[in-house]
């Protein structure tokens, strides 16, 4: 998501996938940082640059787990692909994130996605929000008023 020019959030690109036969047994946080890499990886040409994104999951702990001293070297080598990016992540309940929360609730994906405990398929999503920012803008501008500046590039 991105937001235009009247502050309204508008789709960049949709991206959905069903989780392999051993990705079903991972535990619901490495599914969680599967779907982040995933999406970043699909949307790699959006992403990457000097832009800070946001990166929203329904999923709260997500945003410790970079934090973990207790990593597996799964989760080690996500987070290093993920140091390419420069972007935040931020909770955003189910109930707000509509768009991802139906991604995830595809009928073709649940005839073989494994039921959890309540017996819905488990199937990680999340969305990326890119927001519009002048920051390397009024770094340009800045620059331009800087005195200092102006007479090193003299």
């Amino acid at each position: 998501m991105q937001y235009d020019s009247d502050g309204v959030e508008r789709v960049v690109f949709y991206q959905s996938r069903q989780l392999q036969a051993a990705e079903r047994n991972y535990p619901v946080h490495d599914k969680e940082l599967l779907a982040m890499k995933y999406a970043l990886a699909k949307a790699r040409v959006y992403l990457l640059g000097d832009r800070t994104f946001i990166v929203y999951t329904d999923h709260a702990s997500l945003r410790t787990a970079v934090n973990s001293p207790h990593l597996s070297q799964r989760m080690a080598r996500w987070l290093s692909f993920f140091t390419e990016y420069n972007f935040s992540v931020e909770y955003k309940p189910g109930r707000l994130n509509v768009v991802a929360d139906a991604l995830s609730r595809r009928p073709d994906f649940e005839q073989t996605a494994q039921p959890n405990s309540r017996g819905d398929p488990t199937v990680a999503i999340l969305t990326v929000s890119v927001p519009s920012s002048n920051l390397l803008d009024d770094v340009r501008k800045a620059y331009t008023e800087d005195e200092f500046l102006m007479r090193l590039m003299d």
